[in-house]
Order: structure tokens, then sequence, then C-alpha cells
């Protein structure tokens, strides 16, 4: 090592024994973990490994433009092996590295006095390790990028610590919780509090076995005191819901009278969980920070370890070099892409060119829908859905138990209700015509509203408030029409009477789906409506309505509708007129979708359930429909179009130049966003995901190959998916179709299939197209 470097180490040392002395005095328990980037290294850099060829990999001591400092293996002008990493602002890696990012063993010390030893994997803490915060909180055990997941114990600063399950970062399954003071709990959790069986043991003896809600004693239970009484019961902590018996040391005589609240005021008092320390999840990733000029190669890496350099144009090439490491081709200036061989776009290039920039171009947003004002020809039917659902959600109702009896579901359990324009005893007077009002199964449906946790006020004001529905420009093939409300939560549809009868023919066991499953994918219904026109036409419209998949605050910049089969499965749409509403089909898909361990087994159990479902209920023609929302895109002036990005380490250009007017973020700075852990409780199994989207590429007019094969070109986006369309069962219409449909195509590239068929194909595809991202 030179003079010059062990002088900036001593100094960087000196640096990092004062941040940490600091810390352990001021006992810092702030944000102790910060967006780590590994600086890009000067030109004059890496002509120091000018003389080691491309792969090979030498021992290097590295000086970076930004003050940071490493030493250690080297590769490709990225660290590469075991090495040593300095940060200016007195952070220190050490361990093992894969192409400029930790990966293997290794440690992480932070300047609050905070260390992290263990797996890495991508940039992640990702295996078995342990973190020690800065006031002495220790963790032991798996890791799943950055988040505490699988089998572990926690000591906390104060004397608690748990040992059991952890899902995301917070307690979930099965665990034991022991305070200092020496009481216990020791059964299930979720999301970090108490909830579900379990047994709580006190220090002075007292025992407490049963159920458990939010941290709190709530539904049957049994409290017993250390002389021999006990209270068995229903606990709550509302007096009202409580009810039970207390029975005396020695006496079978049982007092109704005793109060159980004294127990959650005593004895629950000091049971509080630690929250321990606060940890921000934010990628550790070590990556190469490439500034981006405008107009030239933009950087990205493919699973492959390939490096290819993805140009503004939308245009790719693959890099090559000779076997004396310099560059074939024309030159291209040395302060842009030193090193890179000119591009060649062979048959397979020219594909991978075209196929990007169809996924990569995103048309303006605009929003969905033609507003239904005074005129439009179905402003009246309007008026009367959102009169008749008012009626029906503000109608007083009995408190339901999640507990329906069969009656609840029986098809004829209806209530028609008259709208006449002056109104009634029962219904207000309004300016639409006379109409009346079908409910289906109201109880059931209303039990559904609060099992999807719908509050009622929101939902009438959602559908029924000041503001207009939204007609979709265009009806289905089924000859559907469908309503978007203003915010966007709900979709209501037009639905034939032959769905009616599926949909209350299939009603016990969608409701009991749903109670088993909170994660299913299936679509959720909030009510079965008709609205019946008087006079003369005594037309009817039945409609169903239904949550929106993709009412969020990311903007869909694509949108699939898939179902496994090929025979019609195409846009018929000039790619100058596809835009981000347009629903794309199998055959238009170019992508598979790769997500991270948990999601990726969850999303696997998930989809068996819902086509076993399905398939029990002689269902088919349904589909698999998914949003993209690219989190990097710019913005381009002249076309008037957007463009999304590989994934890549960048910074903001200059110019700010993007849709929204900010500048372009960083895959460091965008994990942080997506994975801080406050935005956890808003990610759910197919809804608002973090995934990666790596394009794929069909052979030339290969309508038979379903799925392309994969370039290596990933690109990071938020993900949403949901199974949709499930109204249709395998009736003589269906089967006549594939009857009629074999006799003209390959019969397993035909939607009308029976539903065994279908479930398995649909299946096969969906696990294709949707992998583990290793």
């Amino acid at each position: 090592m030179s003079r010059e470097n062990v002088g900036i180490v001593k100094a960087w040392e000196l640096t990092v024994r004062k941040s940490q002395a600091a810390a352990a005095n001021k006992r810092r328990a702030n944000s102790i973990f910060a967006v780590m980037s590994v600086a890009h290294v000067d030109d004059e850099e890496e002509e120091d490994g000018g003389n080691a060829g491309s792969g090979e990999v030498y021992h290097a001591e590295k000086l970076l433009s930004n003050g940071d400092f490493y030493t250690g293996q080297w590769a490709d002008n990225l660290p590469h092996g075991h090495g040593k990493y300095l940060w200016t602002d007195g952070c220190m890696y050490v361990g093992e590295w894969h192409k400029g990012k930790t990966n293997g063993k290794g440690k992480f010390c932070w300047p609050s006095g905070a260390t992290y030893e263990g797996d890495f994997k991508n940039g992640y803490m990702d295996g078995k390790g342990t973190y020690t915060g800065p006031s002495g909180d220790t963790y032991r055990g798996s890791w799943t990028m950055n988040l505490k997941h699988g089998k572990g114990t926690k000591s906390y600063a104060n004397g608690d610590d748990y040992e059991g399950e952890w899902h995301r970062g917070l307690q979930q399954g099965h665990g034991r919780y022991r305070w200092m003071n020496g009481n216990h709990y020791v059964g299930q959790w979720n999301n970090g509090v108490i909830n579900g069986t379990g047994t709580m043991i006190w220090s002075n003896g007292n025992r407490y076995d049963g159920l458990w809600e939010d941290g709190l004693p709530r539904g049957n239970g049994t409290f017993r005191w250390a002389d021999g009484s006990f209270y068995v019961g229903v606990w709550s902590k509302d007096p009202k819901e409580q009810s039970g018996t207390y029975y005396p040391s020695g006496s079978m005589a049982g007092n109704v009278d005793f109060d159980p609240q004294k127990v959650f005021a005593v004895d629950l008092n000091d049971c509080k969980v630690s929250t321990g320390e606060k940890v921000p999840v934010l990628p550790s990733q070590k990556m190469l920070d490439c500034p981006v000029v405008e107009g030239v190669f933009k950087p990205s890496k493919g699973n492959d370890g390939k490096s290819r350099r993805a140009p503004v144009d939308g245009r790719v090439c693959d890099c090559s070099w000779d076997s004396d490491g310099d560059r074939n081709g024309d030159t291209t200036p040395r302060s842009m892409v030193e090193g890179l061989e000119s591009f060649k776009l062979d048959d397979l290039n020219t594909r991978i060119a075209r196929t990007r920039l169809r996924a990569s171009r995103i048309q303006p947003v605009k929003r969905q829908g033609e507003t239904i004002t005074k005129g439009h020809k179905n402003y009246e039917l309007m008026l009367n859905l959102q009169l008749g659902i008012r009626h029906s959600v503000g109608r007083p109702a009995p408190a339901t138990s999640l507990d329906l009896k069969a009656s609840a579901f029986d098809p004829k359990e209806k209530v028609w209700t008259k709208f006449p324009p002056e109104g009634s005893k029962h219904t207000p007077p309004h300016q639409s015509c006379e109409f009346k009002w079908k409910d289906y199964c109201p109880v059931v449906f209303r039990t559904l509203r609060k099992l999807f946790k719908v509050d009622a006020a929101d939902y009438m004001i959602s559908i029924c408030g000041n503001d207009a529905l939204r007609e979709l420009s265009s009806p289905g093939k089924s000859g559907s029409f469908f309503y978007l409300t203003n915010d966007d939560r709900y979709m209501i549809k037009t639905v034939k009477k032959a769905e009616v009868k599926v949909l209350l023919r299939m009603l016990p066991a969608y409701f009991n789906h749903f109670r088993a499953y909170e994660n299913t994918l299936v679509t959720k219904f909030f009510g079965l409506h008709c609205v019946k026109l008087t006079g003369a036409s005594q037309k009817k419209v039945r409609f169903v309505i239904m949550g929106n998949l993709f009412c969020s605050e990311h903007t869909i910049h694509r949108r699939f509708d898939l179902k496994g089969s090929s025979h019609g499965r195409i846009t018929e749409k000039p790619e100058t007129d596809i835009d981000a509403t347009t629903t794309l089909k199998d055959l238009d898909l170019n992508f598979i979708f790769r997500l991270q361990k948990f999601w990726f087994q969850e999303f696997c159990r998930q989809v068996d359930r819902d086509c076993d479902f399905l398939e029990q209920e002689r269902i088919m023609d349904y589909s698999l429909l998914i949003g993209l929302h690219f989190r990097d895109i710019s913005y381009n002036k002249n076309l008037h179009v957007a463009e999304a990005h590989p994934s890549t380490a960048q910074t903001p250009r200059g110019n700010g130049d993007t849709g929204s007017g900010k500048g372009r973020f960083s895959n460091v700075e965008a994990d942080r966003n997506f994975l801080d852990p406050t935005r956890w409780a808003s990610i759910k199994l197919g809804v608002n995901m973090p995934a990666r989207a790596e394009l794929t590429v069909r052979e030339t007019n290969c309508e038979s190959q379903l799925i392309g094969d994969p370039t290596g070109e990933l690109y990071d986006v938020i993900i949403y998916f949901g199974i949709i369309d499930i109204l249709q069962d395998y009736d003589i219409s269906k089967k006549i179709e594939h009857a009629y449909k074999s006799f003209q195509y390959d019969p397993t590239s035909i939607s009308a299939v029976d539903p065994k068929q279908y479930s398995r194909r649909f299946r096969d595809f969906i696990f294709r197209i949707f992998v583990e991202d290793t």
C-alpha cells in the first residue's frame, strides 16, 4: 500500500473511532441505515488495472473520486472477491463481493456503532446473520432483503427477548416473548402483535389460556389465579361484548357478576411488547454509481452476467473485447464508453430492439372513461344505481356475524324496492323515472363488505357521492359495460342473467374461500343488484360491484389480460394506438416477472388454492389481470412520450426531465422508497409489490411461442395482479364453442376448454411467466 493511501486509511479509521465514540455516548437510536453506493472509479484509476485482461481477478487499492477507499480483489473495474470498502461517512464493509455488490459472507459497520455480520445477497442482508444495534438490541436469525424473515431470536436493550418466527421484519407465526420481570407469552403472533391462540403466564403464578386479538384477550379464554380461582368465558376490552363466570378457589359455585376488566387494567398493564430500535429497511446495495450522460448508453446487467448497453433511442447492443482487451470496431469517445465494442445488430438484436421499443414506450396517461353527465344515454341509469345503493347500504340492519346461516345464501333471498319519482315511505324523491331495485342476498354481501374491511359510509361516498361515474369507452367482448367511481376504488360491471345465476350458485363457496384465505387473488364482489325500469320496455339491468385492481397511487403504465391460450389472444391495434389504458393479451406479453423468494412462494400457493376453488365450481375462461408501474422513466418532450429504462444505478439528470418534472432516482434511492418498512403495510400479494420484469423476445412471426426468450434486460417495477372474469361456467354454449373451434384450430390453443384442463393450462402458463428472483 502506498504511503499516501496508508495516510488516508489511518485518517479514515480515526474518523470512524471518533464517530463511534460519540454514538456510544449519545446512544443514538435514529436512522442507522443509510444508502451506501459504491462510487465510480475515475478514468485514472481504471488505467491502473489496464494490464489485467477482461474478467481477470487481481488485488487493487482504489482511492475513489468521492473520497471512498477500497482495497481487495478487483475485476472488470468492480470489487469482485474479498475486499474492504471504506466510506467517508464512517461506514465500512469487509467481506465477499460479486460484480460490485456485497455477496456472500461479510460484516458491515455503521458509525453509530451498529453492526451486521452474516450473509449478503445482491447487496442485501439475506440469509443467516446477526445485527447489533447502537443501543444494544441484538437479532440473530434469518433475513430476506434486509428484513427479519424466518426463525430468529431478538434480545432487547431493556432485557426482554423474543424467540420464534418472523415475517417481513415483524413477529408472525408461533413465538415466545419473555419480559424482564419474568412474565412470558407463548403462542401466535400477527404483524408484530399477540394475535391468535396463546398462553400468558405471569411471574406471580397467574395464567391466561385462550384467544387474543391485537395484543389483548379477545374471544373464548380462561384466566386462572395463583390461588386456584378462575374465570372462564368470552373476553373483550368492550364490557358489552364480554360474558363469563368466575369460580372461587375450592368452590364450584359460579359468580356471573365478576368484572374481568380489572385483568385488563392491572395484570396486562405491564405486558407491553417492546418495539425495539427503529431500523429503516434500506438496500445496502454496493453498486456502481455511474453518472448518466444525456444521449449516451445506460448500463444494465442481465441475469447471465453479460453487460448490455441500452441507448436512449431504444437500440440494444452487446459488448465484447478481443484477446488483447482492446475494443473492436468503431471508436467511441473515451469519456463516454471507453472499452466498449461498437455494437452490431444481428437479427436477434433487431428483434430485441423492436420488442424493447414497444415495451418501454409509454404514451401519455389519460384518465379512463367518459364522465356520465346530464344528456348521456345512461345518465338516468346511473342515478337509479346510486339511489339504489344508497338505500341498500344505508338501510338499518342488525349487526352481522361472519357465521351466516344457510338461508342467507338462498338465491331466492332478495329484496325488491320500488322508487317512484315523488318518493315513498322508504325511498326519497328523485328526478329520474320510476324504477324497481333488487338486492340479491343482501346479508351475504353486507358481511362480505365487513370481511373486506369496507366502511359503509366510505362505500356510499365513493359510489353515490356528488361525483359522477365514468363509463369506459367501449364494452368488452362479452357485451358488458364497465363504470368506474370517481375515486377509482370500485368498478361496476353489467352482467347477464346467466352470470348472476353462476355467482349465486357459487356464493357459499366464494364466501368460505375468502374467509379461509385473506390473500386470495380472486375478484372481490361487494354487491349484486338489478334495476328494472317501469313502462313498456320493462328493461332489466343487472350489475355487480367489484374492487378496482388498479386503484393505486402509482400510474399503471402497462396492463395485461392473460389466460394461457394463444388463439385470438393478441391486441388488434397498431403500436401507435397502444397506450397505458390498452389491455394487452397473451401474445403481446414481452416480460417475465421476477418475485422475491417469500412473495414467490406465497404467490404459487395462492394460485394453486384459487385455481382449485374455481375448478371445483366448474368455472373457466378466467384471466390473470396484471398492471405494471415502471419505477424508472423519463419524458421525451419532442415525441411527447415517456420511456421506461432498464435497471441500473443512475443519478437524477441535471435537467430533471421526467414526466412529473422531477429528476430520476437511482435504484438505491428507489429501493429505499419502496422497501421502507412504513410502506410494507401497503404491500400485499398482488398489490403494490416491488418486482423485476425481464424483457423477452419471440421468434419472428411465431404465434405458437406463448412465452418469449429472456434477454437479460431487467426493469424495476411495482406490480399489481388478480384473477378476474370468474362468472363463466362450462355450460352448453361453451361446450359447443369448444367442439366447433376444435375442428378449425389446435384444441389446446383455444380458451373454451373443460375447467380441469383450463385450470391446468392456466397454472402451467402463470408459473412460467412468474419466477423466483435469484
